[in-house]
């Protein structure tokens, strides 16, 4: 039978990773389970290992993002399957059997995704799917997002664009032919880029909107951070450097600076968001002066707390 890492990482939110752990199904068979500390300051106000004895937990003492923390957990893991999954979900009952069986079902398939949920308002969607990325713009739809649910997403089980980095389900021998994720990213877009190069070596990218997940969006970095404003510009344009075909970057670059850099720059002044607007800058700079394999990630992490 079939073997399941579940993976997940924490960053100063002890309670939230303990709720997570606390909704994990006692009853879940052939499974392991792996937290990852990514570099803290906040340190657990309880004893983890001693009030969740069944979990290995891995300490990292620098932040090494999205991407870094969760690449330390699969190196770890040793399950068949790994199941990353932001620490601030919550497990509804069957979540892991109804993925694991779609994979089980099909070769082909590399990666799934459940459907994920609010967990603040548990009848509007956040994600049934993603629709393809028009590498002109580095634009794309998540399916079904903040709509209430009222079965329109019901007995989807299907091939998708992308998978959500909150809740995806990999296969190992997908992950060891086409690598881990790129580290580079830090944070947002790496999920992305990584089930461009899963389906590039061959496999699938699904969902299965009969499996369900809750997810308390953004709890690290919130709604609305200069961290958070960096990271999307600079690798939006990191994506389109790294998985674009030629003529595409040529249409998205002048694109970009004419268009998307101006209006950003005017929603930063009519909300006073100041702050964000040498981060923008800062973005496009990064992407100027570095290489798209740059470990550089021109943010002082350091900072991050």
């Amino acid at each position: 039978m079939k073997t399941v890492s579940i993976i997940t990482v924490n960053f100063n939110q002890p309670k939230v990773t303990e709720e997570l752990l606390q909704s994990i199904p006692a009853t879940l068979k052939n499974i392991e389970i792996i937290v990852v500390d990514n570099g803290s300051r906040i340190e657990p106000e309880n004893n983890w290992q001693a009030n969740f004895p069944h979990v290995k937990f891995i300490r990292s003492e620098q932040n090494l993002g999205f991407a870094g923390g969760n690449n330390l957990g699969i190196n770890a893991a040793t399950g068949d399957y790994f199941f990353l999954v932001n620490n601030d979900t919550g497990f509804t009952d069957g979540l892991v059997e109804k993925l694991t069986g779609v994979m089980d079902s099909n070769p082909a398939i590399g990666m799934i995704s459940p459907m994920i949920k609010y967990f603040a308002d548990k009848d509007l969607i956040q994600y049934a799917g993603y629709t393809p990325m028009n590498y002109y713009t580095c634009r794309n739809s998540c399916v079904g997002l903040r709509e209430k649910d009222n079965g329109q997403y019901n007995n989807i089980t299907a091939p998708t664009a992308y998978c959500h980095g909150a809740a995806m389900m990999i296969k190992k021998e997908a992950i060891e032919k086409a690598g881990l994720m790129s580290e580079n990213f830090f944070l947002y877009y790496e999920e992305v880029d990584w089930c461009e190069h899963i389906k590039r070596a061959g496999y699938e990218a699904w969902v299965c909107t009969e499996a369900l997940i809750y997810h308390k969006e953004s709890v690290s970095v919130g709604k609305k951070s200069a961290l958070k404003e960096y990271f999307m510009n600079r690798n939006r344009i990191l994506f389109i450097r790294r998985n674009a075909p030629f003529f595409n970057k040529l249409v998205f670059y002048p694109y970009f600076i004419l268009l998307v850099v101006p209006r950003n720059l005017l929603a930063y002044i009519k909300d006073r968001n100041y702050n964000f607007i040498p981060m923008l800058l800062k973005a496009v700079w990064w992407n100027l002066s570095h290489s798209k394999n740059s470990k550089n990630l021109g943010y002082p992490i350091k900072s991050i707390s």
